[in-house]
Parts: structure tokens; sequence; C-alpha cells
């Protein structure tokens, strides 16, 4: 059956902590693309609406998601000491701030969100799975992947990669991330 491609592009900042020396120690932002392909899990209407479910349908949660939420987000190694100057200074800011433990490279940001875009699906009915996930940090670095280990799925990246709201940390309540 034919799969489903929908590409999105957002905006973001991150630094990296783990290695001081880094360049990335610094914050700075990519202009990304995320891309992700879904397999139809149920049989196609052929004759009828000819596809396992419209575009409108499959798109609206997960662009919502990156449009909302993603885009301009600042992602935070959850031990970064700016987090604790954002929740002292800027609280109305962390609806804009993306956590991850560990740093937030691209290569957690697709294990989260293959995680985020599973738990959309699974919550919206969808009957698709996902195949494959690649962000386009710039363009000439992107990080892909076509499924989880076990590790990944295990990986206590936060709460909120696994859950069908459009959260980003876990700093703040579910029920602010309708």
């Amino acid at each position: 059956m034919p799969a489903v491609q929908f590409t999105r592009r957002f905006s973001m900042a991150h630094r990296l902590i783990a290695d001081a020396g880094s360049k990335c120690a610094v914050p700075h932002g990519h202009n990304e693309f995320v891309k992700v392909t879904l397999e139809p899990t149920a049989e196609i209407a052929f004759g009828q609406s000819n596809h396992a479910a419209s575009f409108e349908n499959l798109k609206r949660r997960w662009h919502g998601f990156v449009d909302r939420s993603l885009d301009h987000a600042f992602q935070l190694n959850r031990a970064d000491p700016l987090l604790d100057w954002f929740q002292s200074h800027e609280p109305q800011r962390l609806n804009q701030v993306l956590t991850i433990d560990g740093d937030p490279t691209t290569e957690a940001l697709v294990i989260a969100l293959w995680r985020k875009l599973e738990a959309i699906l699974k919550a919206e009915g969808l009957p698709f799975r996902l195949a494959e996930l690649a962000i386009e940090e710039t363009p000439t670095n992107t990080v892909l992947t076509r499924g989880l280990t076990q590790a990944e799925r295990a990986w206590k990246l936060g709460d909120w990669c696994d859950r069908a709201d459009f959260s980003i940390n876990d700093i703040l309540p579910p029920e602010t991330w309708s």
C-alpha cells in the first residue's frame, strides 16, 4: 500500500553542555525540517475514498504540534542552569522550552518526536504506523530513524514525548498543553 510523507519546517534554538569546549555550548539556532513517513495499517477504500485516512486528518494534530510547540522552542538539557533561569525570571516562557534528559541533540530530538508522533497516531485512532522520521538540521546534516530500539523506547527523555498533547517539557502541568 502507498505510504504518505509529510514535511514541516520549524525554527529552534539549543545548546549542548556535555562538551563544554564545543562551539555548540553557546546557544544557537537552526531552521529544521522534520519529515515523517506513515504506512497504512488498514486497507485503502478503493473505489470510494481511495485512502486509508485523509491528508487533513493525518496532518492536523502533527502539524499543530510542530507549529505551536516546536517552532521557536529553546531546547535544553534538563540539567542546564539556563532552565533554572527561565523558571525564576521568565516562567511565562516555559511553554517554549523543550527539555531532554541529556543534551538536546538532533539524535535525541528524533527519538522524542518519534515517540510523540506514535502517541498522536494512537490517540487519534489513525490507521497508520510511523515508518520513518528524519530531521534535517542543516542542508548537509540529517538524522533519520526507521524505528526505535528497546533502549530508545525506555530512555527517560521526559513523559512529555509519550503524550499526545502539545507538551515539550514536564515542567508545566499537562492540562496546560491541550
